[in-house]
């Protein structure tokens, strides 16, 4: 069957040449599945499967308009996020498509990272949002500052924006998951009443309420402006003032030397360029003989050099200025400021879980997000995020880690 076959009437089609050809070549790169199925239905109504019907692996995506796949073609998922944004592409389950993006990556990779100039135009746009202490503040200022009132409609009760620990229950509920990734890092660094920390990235507060509700005193650090006020008005009300000190302060300025130090997914904020900075901080903070637990999302090793050399959805639509390592990149920066790293715990499906239980309350308070002011662009996109994330955990792209550092 050739292209035009699949596209009927394009050749009389009134689409500028420009779209008619970047659907002829998109369509080419979907002859390329082999893992699973995918349903297109295109602009003109009809519906075409790729891949292979026999397994049971499928998903849809509507293409309202034609020049949905120029944008793709061009800056692969930044390029299908701009469609999206734009209503030209549509899906009825964005997580099964994106895991089957996944699955087929290397027969089509244009599809997922775009062409060569849109890879180092978003690469240089990357690099310029670095995480001095003003970029850093900006960067988490696009994200954490959306609003306590925005994150209060899908978060648990803890407040807890990082990953949950179901030990193998997926019907544990989610605040009760958090306590027990909480409890994880409490119990992995022996913690005990009388001991103090040093939290650096304390989100709003749930993890400095949990070890203070032990008796550990903890020095919680953050540079949001709204988590600063929440976990500070939280730790007052729960009369924990003489145990938790929140205090709005970058990692790089941080003072004293502490029994343990824990950061719950703040390193992925640091930037690859400040990750010695970042190091020395531990080695600086930790007495002697003390440990710090690191909680870290991570790439594989062998996706990580293709992965630093441009950016992606996350990086330019998130989270700006974010990195990943992967697990070899995190232990050799820790070996260059003196110390010594090793992963202790991997639970990345766990993290698929709490983005399925985030995205079910996002969708459940959609009239109190709109209510607030939030468009239907920014929900189409942090439906995009969080099922952007979900597959990438599902489908083991990325994983979630305990690093625990110390000095060699």
């Amino acid at each position: 069957m050739t292209l035009l076959r699949l596209l009927p009437g394009i050749s009389h089609s009134p689409i500028p040449l420009s779209p008619r050809v970047s659907a002829r070549v998109f369509l080419a790169l979907l002859r390329r599945i082999r893992h699973g199925h995918l349903t297109l239905t295109t602009p003109d109504g009809n519906r075409h499967v790729f891949g292979d019907l026999h397994d049971s692996r499928g998903a849809a995506l509507h293409l309202h308009d034609w020049r949905a796949c120029g944008a793709i073609l061009h800056a692969g998922d930044i390029g299908f996020a701009q469609a999206l944004r734009e209503q030209w592409v549509d899906s009825p389950d964005l997580v099964a498509l994106l895991r089957l993006a996944i699955r087929n990556e290397a027969a089509a990779a244009a599809t997922l990272h775009g062409g060569l100039f849109a890879r180092l135009w978003f690469a240089l746009r990357h690099r310029l949002r670095r995480n001095t202490r003003d970029g850093s503040r900006q960067n988490i200022h696009a994200h954490y500052d959306l609003g306590n009132d925005f994150y209060a409609l899908w978060l648990d009760r803890s407040w807890t924006y990082s990953s949950a620990c179901f030990d193998g229950d997926l019907q544990r509920p989610l605040a009760d998951a958090q306590a027990a990734k909480y409890q994880r890092v409490i119990d992995t660094l022996g913690l005990r009443a009388g001991m103090t920390v040093l939290e650096i990235g304390c989100g709003w507060g749930g993890f400095a309420l949990h070890a203070a509700s032990q008796g550990i005193r903890v020095r919680a650090l953050t540079i949001s402006q709204a988590q600063y006020a929440l976990a500070t008005e939280r730790v007052m009300a729960a009369a924990q003032g003489d145990r938790v000190k929140v205090e709005l302060c970058d990692y790089r300025d941080a003072e004293g030397q502490y029994d343990a130090i824990v950061s719950i997914e703040m390193f992925e904020a640091v930037g690859e360029a400040f990750w010695p900075g970042y190091f020395a901080t531990l080695e600086r903070c930790l007495k002697p003989g003390a440990r710090a637990l690191i909680q870290s999302i991570t790439i594989g090793d062998e996706l990580f050099e293709h992965y630093r050399a441009s950016s992606d959805f996350i990086r330019e639509t998130i989270f700006p200025g974010g990195m990943l390592p992967s697990p070899a990149q995190f232990n050799r920066a820790a070996r260059r400021a003196g110390l010594d790293a090793r992963a202790t715990f991997s639970f990345g499906r766990d993290y698929a879980q709490t983005l399925r239980v985030w995205r079910a309350s996002f969708e459940a308070q959609l009239e109190a997000v709109r209510a607030l002011g939030f468009d239907e662009a920014f929900i189409r996109i942090w439906r995009l995020y969080f099922a952007y994330c979900e597959a990438a955990f599902d489908e083991g792209r990325t994983d979630v880690m305990h690093f625990i550092v110390e000095r060699t």
